[in-house]
């Protein structure tokens, strides 16, 4: 799995320019060709080669985002069971997860409320994905909401690609996968994991093609919103770049009320933060992550156990990032987005971020943006163009990344002060 997702990075790190140059190729084209007399003919050839692109990316995800959450809660459970900081660990890590989903989804509405995308690029941009705009329908009662938590048919489920009950079971089972024989839990783990790298070469053979999709899909964009089209993007990298600044920013809250002097948090995250923001890895940042911890004189027996537990499994901007990308689509298409359905994306966005664990970028922002999609009933179809762009709001993320692992790290020191 490790060295998979090792080449699978090698893969993004080599076609990220290539994927940036298809966008603005693509929307370049499109562009030029909108008062053509070619423009049929080239949305003729584009449109089917972009879908048939996003389809091949959308048919990994159920699989995907299953058998990682089962292997990924199975580990968790194993984990906090083997000692007490394991466990203080992760329970600030759910704690946390679900902080920065509240805050993505409380900050992102208000700002795109007072702060919209260009009118003309959205519009373009929503007609180019040939996505209705037909509103949502009303969301039912409390009581029917909760119960389709639980799927009376995982199988179903999956298939109609309804996420909020298969992440439900997908949680449920990996935990009652802990409590079986240890040799049948061994067995069926394997299984999953083989799932996972299976899928995980199937999106790898996807991504190759990568450029030429987005290059398609961009230029269906382009020739419907013309050049206007990147107000809207620049409009997005600005947003979701500044909600990633902000978590960052409010993990040295974290480091103070864990009772860290903020210039002394600051002078010790500072190099890992600087490995962060040139490398977009946090496992490249994690040596001097830990000087840092040293710096800031956490005991070592809580570093080498929190650090690599926040390495592996916290990501505190994946959920706030990876909501506001299902709000801003959202705002794209005009889908109201009610109290209801932020809370369901906010449960979903905390949970799903475990499926970003040792993941390259690319394949991150499909198996934990699409779900949160899925389950707040947004379209998915705006997000090959998103991809193109990430790799700004990646840099951010990664710093807030690892500036909330060391924060954490002297929160769990706090904890276990108190304890003692």
């Amino acid at each position: 799995m490790a060295k998979l997702a090792a080449a699978l990075r090698s893969v993004g790190a080599q076609s990220t320019l290539w994927i940036l140059f298809s966008l603005v190729a693509g929307l370049c084209v499109g562009a030029t060709l909108a008062e053509t007399a070619y423009l049929n003919h080239a949305l003729a050839v584009a449109d089917p080669i972009g879908g048939m692109w996003l389809d091949a990316l959308r048919m990994t995800i159920v699989p995907l985002v299953f058998s990682l959450l089962v292997v990924g809660v199975s580990s968790a459970a194993g984990t906090a069971a083997a000692g007490g900081a394991a466990a203080r660990a992760l329970g600030l890590f759910a704690l946390l997860l679900a902080g920065s989903a509240t805050f993505a989804a409380l900050g992102v509405t208000g700002v795109l409320a007072a702060w919209p995308a260009p009118v003309e690029a959205v519009a373009g941009l929503r007609d180019a994905a040939g996505h209705s705009t037909t509103k949502v329908p009303d969301f039912p009662t409390m009581g029917v909401w909760l119960r389709a938590f639980i799927p009376t048919n995982p199988i179903q489920a999956a298939a109609e690609t309804s996420m909020a009950p298969l992440v439900v079971f997908a949680l449920l089972f990996g935990l009652a996968v802990t409590r079986i024989k240890p040799e049948l839990k061994a067995g069926l783990l394997q299984v999953f994991e083989a799932v996972v790298e299976a899928m995980l070469v199937l999106v790898q053979w996807v991504l190759l093609v990568a450029p030429i999709g987005v290059f398609a899909l961009a230029l269906v964009v382009g020739a419907k919103a013309g050049f206007g089209a990147a107000g809207a993007l620049g409009h997005y990298i600005l947003l979701l770049s500044g909600v990633c600044i902000s978590v960052a920013l409010l993990s040295y809250l974290i480091a103070l009320l864990a009772g860290t002097p903020l210039v002394a948090f600051a002078r010790a995250v500072a190099p890992a933060q600087a490995v962060a923001f040139s490398t977009q890895s946090s496992i490249a940042s994690l040596p001097a992550m830990i000087a840092g911890a040293r710096q800031l004189r956490v005991p070592e027996h809580i570093t080498g156990v929190v650090l690599p537990l926040a390495v592996s499994l916290f990501r505190i901007s994946s959920p706030a990032a990876n909501l506001s990308v299902a709000i801003y689509c959202a705002h794209v298409y005009g889908v109201p987005l009610n109290f209801a359905l932020l809370v369901a994306g906010v449960g979903v966005a905390s949970v799903i971020s475990l499926a970003s664990v040792g993941l390259p970028g690319q394949i991150t922002f499909f198996t934990t943006t699409g779900p949160i999609c899925l389950i707040m009933g947004v379209p998915l179809e705006l997000l090959p163009i998103l991809l193109a762009v990430e790799t700004i709001p990646d840099i951010f993320r990664t710093v807030a990344n690892v500036t909330a692992d060391v924060a954490v790290t002297c929160l769990a020191k706090g904890a276990a002060d108190t304890d003692e």
